[in-house]
């Protein structure tokens, strides 16, 4: 038989309150957090959200501020104010009703991608995708992220490999233990192959590291047949993973070490 939890609770009813008890699976399940691109919303991955749901477990997609209803504040949010929308919406899922906080997966693409990777050094997370993840210098943390472009010559930037220790970023995810996936779009005109590398050779001492290449595939995945097959490599990566924990329960998570919470915010 199946283990279970059982929880009292009051039924009110009339001017009374009944006793039940709800019976629940005993396993707890695992929670996925879904983090868009800057110019992006939640709805573009709502479908891909359900579609990871569909393995058994419980996703959550959010808007950043300067996106979607907030999109006023675009020229004004920073990174920091971003990280803070990340680190909340991360509460609120492991929040939920039998999500297990040792089995959280960030999945990030482009700038959301950057900033999964620093949520790795204030908070849990055993499974983190990367898609097309964007690298920034680590100067002007507290400037609009509207103006890093120009201000740090992103475009330049972005040419060169860059060494772990020079960038925030780069550093959480050589401290990153658990399993990671890279996504890299072989026709992105925004995110060069250099900042994959950066990416790559950073999470070194990663659990486990997969890279997939989206033949043909441009940065944002324009063409619904680019957005198939990233969903079906994200699909297939999550279900092995889960699969794997389900089949060992007895292991210890590997998860990434959580910081302070106060340590969001660069000196």
């Amino acid at each position: 038989m199946a283990t279970t939890r059982d929880d009292n609770l009051e039924i009110a009813v009339d001017d009374q309150c009944i006793e039940g008890t709800l019976v629940t699976p005993g396993a707890l399940i695992p929670g996925v957090l879904f983090v868009h691109g800057w110019g992006g919303s939640q709805q573009q991955y709502v479908a891909r959200a359900r579609e990871v749901a569909a393995l058994g477990c419980i996703s959550l997609t959010f808007d950043l501020r300067g996106h979607a209803r907030t999109v006023e504040q675009q020229k004004t949010v920073t990174r920091e104010q971003n990280l803070r929308d990340v680190v909340a919406a991360y509460d609120v899922l492991v929040r939920q009703r039998g999500v297990d906080e040792s089995s959280i997966a960030v999945v990030g693409s482009s700038y959301g991608g950057y900033l999964a990777t620093i949520l790795t050094t204030v908070r849990p997370v055993r499974w983190l995708v990367l898609r097309a993840p964007a690298l920034y210098k680590d100067s002007e943390w507290t400037l609009p992220k509207d103006q890093l472009k120009k201000l740090q010559e992103l475009d330049a930037y972005r040419r060169i490999p860059h060494r772990t220790e020079d960038s925030r970023a780069l550093l959480a995810c050589a401290s990153f233990k658990g399993d990671a996936l890279i996504v890299e779009s072989e026709r992105d005109a925004i995110i060069p192959g250099a900042v994959l590398a950066s990416y790559r050779d950073a999470l070194s001492t990663a659990g486990s590291l997969t890279y997939r290449v989206l033949s043909n595939a441009d940065h944002a995945l324009t063409s619904e047949a680019d957005q198939t097959a990233y969903t079906t490599v994200l699909v297939r990566w999550l279900s092995e993973m889960i699969r794997g924990a389900r089949a060992d329960a007895q292991t210890t998570a590997v998860i990434a070490k959580a910081q302070d919470a106060e340590a969001i915010a660069l000196p």
